[in-house]
C-alpha cells in the first residue's frame, strides 16, 4: 500500500505482471489520525503466484515510515446528546449536508446505490483485501460483504468493486527518479477481468510520490475509458510540494490539484459518451486537502471524500466529523480495516454502525 511496490501504509484511525524484469517493492497501506498520525506499514514481499502463469518479480526494500505518537480527541457524548461524533444530523446540517449537487447524468451510480469495494494488489497480501486472499476466495469474500450491507440497509442497492493501487509510492527513487511506481498494464488488465467476473466496478488509484498528477493520470486514460472504470488518488503520497520522501512526511493535495482531476475525467466522458466517472479521494488530517471549499463540481464526475484512516471506532467517527464532515465536498466515504481496525483489541465497525454516521457513507471500502 511504492516504484518498486510499496510499503504497508499506517493509518491512526485513526491508516505482471510479468513481462517486466524487475518491479515492485512494498505497497502502502491505510495511516490515520487526527492530528498526529501512528504509522502502521509493514514492508511485505509482492508474490507471483498472484499473477498465474507469469514470473516472479522481487521487490526492493521498503524505507522505514516515522512513527507518531497516536492522539485520541473522540469526544464523548453528553447526557443531553444521544449522538456520538460523526452521527448528529444537526451537526451535518449546520456543516452544509447535504451538499447541493449537480443532478445526475444517466447511469451515474452516486446517490443511488452503494459502493463496496475490496482494496489492494494482487502482488501483495499485505497491501489490503484484494491481494490477501486468492482471487475466488477473494471474489466470494467481497460477495459476503456485499450481502451484510445490503441487509444492513435495504434501501440501498450495492454495487461492488475492486480498487486496485495501480501506481504505489516508493521509498527509493526508482529509474525514473519520482518515488513511484506504476503497475504493468497486465496486473491492471487482470484485475479488470476479475471486476467483470464479479459485475464489480473497478477503481484505479494513484499515488505519485514526486510526481506530478497532472503527468501521472493520463498514462491511465486507455483504461479509464471503460465505463465501469473509475479513479481514486491518495494525497498522503503527493508529496511533489515537499520533496520529502514516501514514508516520511504526509503530503497534500489542493483543491486545484482535485479541480484538474476533475476536469480532465469531465472531458473524458464527454468524449467518449460515458457514465459519470466516481472519483474518489483519501483523506485522515487535516491538510490532506486544502481549500476543499473550492473543489467544484461538475456533472460528469462524482467526488466521494474518502476517510481512510484505522483505530478504535471512536477514532473513527472523531476522525470522520473533523475531516468530512466538517469541509463538505460532495458524498463521503468510509474505510474499514480488518487487521489494523482490531489489532488493539478493537471491534472493527459493522455495516449498521457505519450507517449511524451522518451523512451516511455511500462508499465503503476494505482493506
Amino acid at each position: 500500500m511504492r516504484s518498486h511496490i510499496p510499503y504497508m501504509r499506517r493509518r491512526v484511525v485513526a491508516v505482471a505482471a510479468c513481462g517486466v524484469l524487475f518491479l515492485l517493492s512494498v505497497l502502502p497501506g491505510c495511516k490515520f489520525n487526527k492530528a498526529q498520525q501512528e504509522s502502521s506499514r509493514s514492508v511485505e514481499t509482492l508474490e507471483s503466484t498472484a499473477i498465474t502463469g507469469k514470473k516472479t518479480v522481487a521487490p526492493p526494500p521498503q524505507p522505514e515510515e516515522p512513527r507518531f505518537k497516536p492522539v485520541s480527541s473522540s469526544r464523548v457524548a453528553t447526557p443531553k446528546n444521544r449522538y456520538r461524533t460523526g452521527e448528529n444530523p444537526e451537526v451535518a446540517a449546520q456543516a452544509g449536508w447535504p451538499v447541493k449537487s449537480p443532478n445526475p447524468l444517466p447511469g451515474a451510480i452516486l446517490p443511488g446505490r452503494r459502493i463496496v469495494a475490496y482494496y489492494g494488489n494482487p502482488l501483495s497480501k499485505k497491501m489490503g483485501a484484494l491481494g490477501e486472499h486468492p482471487k475466488d476466495d477473494m471474489l466470494r469474500r467481497l460477495k459476503e460483504e456485499v450481502s451484510r450491507w445490503e441487509k444492513a440497509d435495504p434501501s440501498k442497492p450495492v454495487q461492488p468493486a475492486l480498487h486496485l493501487i495501480a501506481v504505489v509510492a516508493q521509498g527509493d527513487p526508482g529509474k525514473s527518479g519520482k518515488y513511484r511506481m506504476v503497475m504493468p498494464d497486465d496486473v491492471v488488465n487482470q484485475v479488470h477481468g476479475w471486476a467483470r467476473e464479479a459485475n464489480a466496478l473497478m477503481f484505479i488509484d494513484i499515488q505519485t510520490g514526486h510526481e506530478n498528477i497532472r503527468t501521472l493520470l493520463p498514462r491511465f486514460e486507455w483504461i479509464l475509458k471503460n465505463p465501469d472504470v473509475h479513479l481514486g488518488i491518495d494525497p498522503e503520497f503527493n508529496l511533489v510540494k515537499s520533496g520529502a520522501k514516501p514514508g516520511t512526511k504526509i503530503g497534500t493535495y489542493d483543491a486545484a490539484d482535485i479541480n484538474y482531476v476533475t476536469e480532465y475525467l469531465s472531458r473524458l466522458v464527454k468524449t467518449n459518451n460515458l457514465p459519470p466517472k466516481v472519483l474518489t479521494v483519501h483523506r485522515f488530517t487535516r491538510n490532506g486537502v486544502t481549500n476543499a471549499r473550492k473543489i467544484t463540481l461538475r456533472p460528469e464526475v462524482q467526488i466521494v471524500m474518502h476517510m481512510d484512516g484505522w483505530g478504535a471506532p471512536s477514532l473513527k467517527r472523531d476522525s470522520y466529523a473533523d475531516y468530512i464532515v466538517a469541509e463538505p465536498v460532495q458524498y463521503t466515504g468510509f474505510k474499514l480495516f480488518y487487521h489494523n481496525d482490531t489489532k488493539k483489541g478493537d471491534p472493527m465497525m459493522t455495516p449498521r454502525e457505519v450507517l449511524m454516521l451522518d451523512p451516511k457513507p455511500l462508499y465503503v471500502q476494505y482493506q
